[in-house]
């Protein structure tokens, strides 16, 4: 584990394009979503592929969002919504960029 690219991911997870897992969720550094995810999802960063689909309460300090993201979200410093990105529901952020063709539906609060 001396390699940079090994550190950053110890302490990580990725749910990858077919898989689909439901439960909680709590990393310390980040989340990679590419397959499905029902639940409770707490990590540092937060990252939804383009095949990804997050569904539940997401936490984090960072959310970027290429699949779709709903019910609620919490990103603390920075959500980023891509241009296939679609997010859902009630939505809590510190700042937010928003690509052309990227969607945002719900309530929308600025920490």
């Amino acid at each position: 584990m001396n390699d940079k690219n090994d550190m950053s991911k110890e302490n990580s997870i990725f749910i990858g394009e077919g898989v689909v897992f439901t439960g909680s969720i709590k990393a310390p550094n980040q989340a990679i979503i590419s397959g499905q995810f029902d639940g409770e999802l707490e990590a540092r960063d937060v990252l939804i592929g383009t095949s990804g689909v997050v569904t539940g309460k997401t936490t984090a300090q960072f959310v970027d969002v290429k699949g779709e993201l709903n019910d609620t979200v919490t990103s603390r410093e920075l959500l980023i919504v891509r241009s296939t990105g679609r997010v859902r529901g009630a939505v809590t952020y510190g700042e937010i960029e928003i690509e052309r063709g990227g969607q945002v539906k719900g309530d929308m609060t600025q920490r």
